[in-house]
């Protein structure tokens, strides 16, 4: 397992201006990450995450570091890579708070990886503000775990809201009601296709096909085969990163002729619209945004001009969110306790890019965006928990 560990150029700066000066450097904050750097999910980490914290070092930095006890601290970075394998990732974490002893850390990608190394976290305090996890188990971890914190809501109300949006598609009279289904077999793709399966039949939906899938599936073209074979009006697949690109790149050699085509994770990343193109208009898909606030259009610009690449259309800016938070909380308890910092993420409201976050009392946010949809150039939520202000979905007309 190879260790980075580095300080942001701009904290260096900030120290070097200092000591120049004969001011004392003030010691750094240090903030473990344990990240996807290679293997399945390391293309997901690379849009979602590292770019985010990258921005956020910088412009905390940038300032001199976070206040506390009336100084200004730098942030420092100690990264592992866990390459995408769950046994590493809680090796890492162990070793971050037991070696390192970093004072906080950023949570993992991926629901399952969020769920494993929660027992860590709450052994040694660290507030776990878990972004990219869905499940319907908040509650029960929540109580377990009094430290975790969810800012994507549950899988129920991200199902509902997939549901909701092929059910204003059939009564537009754009789509019938055969739903093909597919998923990745891991703790994310499993738990929505159970919850998918009782809303989408409550709903009057007939599920015509229904398969899963090993995360890292090399070939995905006997799945939409499968799919096409059955006739569905809607093609829905809670998937990861690689099998989202595989599946709509396999859909478009089979020419899937859906009125809804649905893949989760990755549906909102710029490369996803830099591979397909036009294709992709009309597809449907995990997150969504409003990209019409002031705080989003001034976030998507510093983190083009600060990263060099666009943020995704949903989780990039939940996750920039999530360490305004942990900012927010760690200079408003003015500590870097880390019992006090998870007591004041609790109890307080927090501005940030997507709006206020406040988390209730089973530390859940109930406002997030749950479906997107591609609509000339933009991934536009079409529908949503507590944000309101989601637009209404429209057809899939074919693969341009």
């Amino acid at each position: 397992m190879n260790r980075r560990m580095f300080a942001c150029a701009a904290a260096a700066l900030a120290l070097s201006f200092g000591l120049s000066h004969g001011a004392k450097a003030e010691t750094p904050i240090k903030l473990g990450m344990v990240a996807h750097l290679s293997g399945p999910l390391a293309g997901g980490e690379a849009v979602t995450h590292l770019p985010n914290v990258q921005l956020w070092l910088e412009e905390v930095n940038a300032k001199g570091g976070l206040m506390v006890g009336g100084k200004r601290r730098p942030v420092e970075l100690v990264q592992y890579d866990d390459k995408t394998n769950p046994a590493e990732h809680i090796k890492a974490v162990q070793r971050l708070a037991t070696q390192d002893e970093v004072d906080f850390m950023v949570a993992p990608y991926g629901t399952g990886f969020n769920i494993a190394a929660a027992p860590i976290y709450a052994k040694y305090n660290y507030p776990m503000i878990a972004v990219t996890a869905i499940t319907d188990e908040i509650h029960e971890l929540t109580a377990k775990f009094p430290n975790m914190f969810f800012t994507l809501g549950s899988t129920t109300g991200f199902v509902e809201g997939a549901t909701r949006t092929l059910e204003k598609l059939r009564s537009d009279g754009v789509i019938g009601s055969k739903v093909a289904m597919v998923n990745v077999a891991d703790a994310f793709g499993i738990e929505l296709a159970d919850v998918a399966r009782e809303k989408f039949t409550a709903a009057g939906f007939e599920i015509v096909y229904d398969k899963s899938y090993p995360l890292g599936t090399p070939d995905l073209s006997p799945v939409v085969k499968g799919a096409k074979a059955a006739d569905p009006d809607a093609f829905v697949a809670w998937s990861y990163p690689p099998d989202t690109f595989a599946l709509t790149e396999q859909a478009i050699i089979e020419d899937l002729q859906v009125g809804a085509f649905y893949t989760a994770v990755a549906t909102a990343f710029p490369a996803y619209a830099g591979k397909f193109g036009g294709a992709i208009e009309g597809n449907l898909g995990a997150g969504g945004v409003n990209p019409e606030t002031d705080a989003m259009k001034a976030y998507r610009k510093r983190h083009q001009e600060v990263t060099g690449k666009a943020p995704d259309f949903w989780a990039s800016a939940t996750y920039y969110s999530a360490l305004q938070v942990l900012q927010q909380a760690i200079e408003g308890a003015d500590t870097t306790d880390r019992e006090a910092v998870t007591a004041y993420i609790k109890n307080n409201a927090f501005d940030t890019v997507i709006g206020t976050i406040k988390f209730d009392a089973h530390n859940n946010s109930e406002r997030y965006w749950s479906v997107g949809q591609w609509r000339n150039g933009h991934f536009v939520a079409v529908a949503d928990t507590g944000m309101g202000d989601s637009v209404a979905p429209v057809a899939k007309k074919g693969w341009k």
